[in-house]
């Protein structure tokens, strides 16, 4: 997974427009639980989602990488309660009336039975009638092997090359990311593996399901991969 890449995480994806997801996805919570008070964001990265979340909701965060919750707190400060933990497996004690798992973060959990373990361990920190959406990472069907995929930083004390070219499909699959970064210090490169599940939307409905929870898709969701929720009995 991550090994080196965290401290340019935000770099790389500064092309995200993290206000403009937020709007979608708290005018999508609230026309199904317009009193929603509360929100955990399952792998919240650096935390900026959150940063934005907060002004509307009590938030708290969970990711798997401690270096990760160390950026987060450096931008929301001790007011938000940031936790290390596995997704499959959290026990935090509470609940809330809402848990997201964004930017195709649930890839991670790799393999159809632990898809199924993370979807009920959200279930368990959602109150009754909470609500549990999930971003989903690429179909089987979108993935095109051989495709060659760059990004790039250019900021005046940081420039950022990550490069991979999309293998064969396997179960689960590793995607590889060759980083060129040059700052002041010098010039280096490093790679890192990441390996993730590939589901199909029978995949992800099926997870739902085996957590007790109905589901429903939108298939454009925050930035066109989708968005699938459900709502806890209760």
């Amino acid at each position: 997974m991550f090994r080196k890449s965290q401290q340019f995480y935000d770099a790389i994806y500064a092309w995200k427009d993290y206000p403009a997801e937020v709007e979608r996805l708290v005018s999508i919570i609230r026309e199904r639980s317009p009193q929603a008070r509360s929100l955990l964001d399952v792998a919240c990265g650096t935390g900026k989602h959150l940063e934005l979340l907060r002004e509307l909701f009590r938030v708290e965060g969970v990711d798997l990488d401690p270096e990760m919750i160390a950026l987060s707190r450096q931008r929301l400060g001790a007011e938000v309660p940031l936790h290390v933990g596995e997704m499959t497996e959290l026990h935090l004690g509470r609940t809330f009336d809402v848990v997201t798992c964004l930017f195709s973060s649930i890839g991670y959990v790799r393999s159809r039975d632990a898809l199924r373990r993370a979807l009920v361990a959200m279930t368990r920190h959602a109150s009754p009638g909470g609500l549990v959406i999930v971003e989903p990472w690429f179909f089987p069907d979108a993935w095109t092997p051989g495709h060659v995929h760059a990004i790039f930083v250019d900021q005046d004390d940081l420039k950022v090359a990550r490069m991979s070219v999309s293998e064969p499909l396997d179960d689960p699959l590793t995607v590889r990311f060759d980083y060129l970064v040059a700052t002041p210090q010098g010039v280096e490169h490093f790679a890192e593996d990441h390996v993730m599940g590939m589901f199909t939307h029978d995949d992800y409905v099926g997870a739902y399901r085996a957590a007790g929870l109905d589901v429903e898709h939108d298939p454009e969701g925050l930035m066109g991969r989708g968005l699938y929720m459900g709502r806890k009995p209760g």
